[in-house]
């Protein structure tokens, strides 16, 4: 891991070098690269820094330890003690900071919400997630856009598809996919029955042509009149896009965006990032250890999370975490499900890295 990480440190202190040459100045997208490159190594450069001046000192106060001086001594191993915790935590934060990233970590975000089983009360908690995915947004700063909703008479969503137009939402948002349980009295139930019902969360990167190409000759692109709210703009002019993928059949709609040309953007990020996730799917598939994508990943449909209203409680059963919070978890109070989540897929690839 030593050399590894020296070779980083040499690496940083080259790019800095080239970053600062004259030559470099009038090239903007060699700049950018190379700060882009500098931005990925600065944490794991400092921390092996720090861990190098820790391994010094450490020798410092070991060598002290032969002083005459008994208050020396007792100075020293003093010293010794705490530098040696420091060097632990250190190379823990080094373990850390070496594991592969995920690239798709500083994208934005494609957010499709379904209703599952449980008919019209379906509906409703698929829009409940959706608030509570916007109030989290909200908290994080992060900028949402509506891309397309179906929504039912009493105010659910059979489908709703929104993005997060945030670099880095997807290394927050990844967690989320899956299947989603909700035990509640519906507002629809007057015998006060509890009600158990399910809505699916897929988090999609926003890919981009460089990211994931499509071949324009096997989409087929029809224009049709939006319907539902937007005033008479919107019911006047054929603005909304269907995009079909012929070799798949995925079929990708939107109509929320003002114009045209918007639609047929935003249809485009979606369907790139379904193609992707399929195309990831289908690897996964192959692959036969299965365990490490067993948290975050997005990919699996089984139930993840359980929202228990009556007992006021949140369990996501990847973890077996629960929490008595669900008035906060559902006004957007998801970081601490996340940063458990978080945690414990890196201890599982910290483990993996352990084995090899």
């Amino acid at each position: 891991m030593l050399d590894k990480l020296q070779q980083l440190d040499q690496r940083y202190s080259a790019l800095q070098a080239k970053l600062s040459a004259p030559e470099t100045y009038g090239d903007a997208a060699l700049v950018a690269r190379l700060n882009r490159e500098l931005a990925d190594l600065e944490e794991l450069v400092q921390t092996y820094r720090a861990r190098e001046q820790a391994a010094r000192s450490l020798q410092e106060a070991e060598a002290m330890l032969s002083e005459p001086d008994p208050e020396l001594r007792e100075l020293a191993r003093e010293e010794l003690q705490s530098t040696k915790e420091e060097l632990a935590r250190l190379d823990r934060q080094l373990q850390v900071l070496l594991l592969p990233k995920d690239p798709n970590d500083d994208k934005p975000v494609i957010v499709e919400i379904r209703a599952g089983v449980g008919g019209e009360e379906a509906a409703l908690f698929a829009h409940s997630l959706y608030r509570m995915y916007a109030m989290y947004a909200d908290r994080r700063h992060w900028q949402t856009q509506m891309l397309s909703v179906n929504e039912t008479e009493l105010g659910g969503v059979k489908e709703l598809i929104f993005s997060i137009e945030s670099p880095g939402a997807y290394s927050r948002m990844k967690f989320e996919s899956g299947v989603h349980r909700v035990q509640r009295v519906p507002e629809t139930e007057s015998g006060g029955r509890i009600h158990t019902s399910t809505a699916t969360v897929a988090v999609l990167p926003e890919l981009d042509e460089v990211d994931f190409a499509l071949d324009r000759k096997d989409l087929r692109i029809d224009t049709f009149r939006s319907s539902g709210a937007g005033g008479q703009h919107i019911n006047k002019t054929s603005s909304a896009i269907r995009i079909t993928h012929i070799p798949t059949g995925m079929v990708v709609e939107c109509q929320d965006q003002r114009s045209q040309l918007q639609n047929k953007e935003k249809a485009l990020q979606v369907l790139r990032a379904r193609l992707w996730q399929q195309k990831a799917q289908e690897q996964a598939d192959s692959i036969t250890q299965e365990r490490r994508s067993q948290v975050g990943t997005g990919m699996r449909n089984e139930r993840i999370r359980t929202y228990n209203f009556p007992q006021g409680r949140v369990t996501d059963h990847r973890i077996g975490l629960t929490l008595y919070q669900i008035d906060a978890v559902m006004d957007g109070g998801l970081d601490e499900l996340i940063d458990a989540l978080a945690a414990a897929r890196q201890a599982e690839e910290l483990a993996d890295m352990g084995d090899k």
